[in-house]
């Protein structure tokens, strides 16, 4: 029975829990491409990180799973090293996971302002025919709002009436979104995004990686969309401070060859 690459990529995940050998034999050792700056190169960094878990603490939970072409798009409820959630992102080459990105935050020990977490939400994949519309929609919200900053073209993007939002710090709809800036703001404390590098999708999800700056740190933004009838209607995200240069342990980059 033939096994699709998101299961492959969601049964890779699972194994950080399980320890099931198996799920390794669906990673080209020979071109295993890491970009989690923490994690050293190739298979033996993710075998060392695996090594590096208090026995048994490790939990994994993939909320939802995408597939884009080569590509297979995750966002997972972890305890690793502590509750997480996380994206991650893994790149085939003939059936075989040859490259791997990520962004992961401490997992909120509250929900946001209006009672939604950073993991619950929709998750049926539907509309598989509107995704390169809805892609298209995304990358021009990125490019026009997020990192042209022009604020004033968010209701072109969003509908505010049906608006759901699972970042922490901000409440639903366009309101709750400008509450939030003008909050940061007063605080002196800016978002920035400088570049959108990839955006996959499937159906009515849409991921977009952007990299940026927050309160002057440097950023990788990896925000998850829904959309429904050419307009954005939820939100995940899960913002990650880069690791300065002289820490990482492996040279790929963070967002290298996206």
């Amino acid at each position: 029975m033939t096994i699709s690459n998101r299961d492959k990529a969601v049964t890779l995940l699972n194994s950080i829990e399980t320890g099931d050998q198996n799920a390794v034999s669906y990673v080209n050792p020979q071109k295993y491409t890491q970009h989690n700056l923490a994690v050293a190169d190739g298979l033996a960094g993710f075998g060392e990180l695996l090594q590096a878990l208090p026995k048994g603490s490790a939990r994994v939970n993939v909320i939802r799973a995408f597939q884009d072409g080569d590509y297979v798009f995750t966002q997972t409820d972890y305890n690793f090293f502590g509750p997480k959630v996380g994206f991650d992102i893994f790149r085939f080459e003939e059936g075989k996971i040859v490259e791997h990105w990520d962004n992961l935050d401490i997992k909120a020990d509250k929900p946001n302002p209006s009672n939604r977490t950073q993991l619950d939400g929709s998750t049926e994949i539907k509309d598989t025919d509107k995704t390169e519309a809805n892609k298209a929609l995304v990358t021009d919200f990125v490019n026009t709002v997020l990192v042209n900053g022009e604020y004033d073209k968010l209701s072109q993007f969003i509908d505010d009436n049906n608006y759901l939002q699972h970042n922490t710090a901000i409440a639903d709809g366009l309101s709750g979104l400008g509450q939030a800036i003008e909050a940061m703001a007063k605080q002196g404390i800016t978002m920035e995004y400088f570049k959108n590098h990839k955006v996959l999708g499937e159906g009515n999800f849409v991921l977009a990686v952007s990299e940026g700056a927050f309160a002057d740190k440097p950023t990788s933004y990896y925000d998850l969309f829904r959309v429904e009838n050419g307009k954005i209607v939820e939100h995940w995200d899960v913002m990650e401070t880069i690791l300065p240069q002289a820490r990482w342990k492996n040279t790929n980059g963070k967002f290298g060859n996206l």
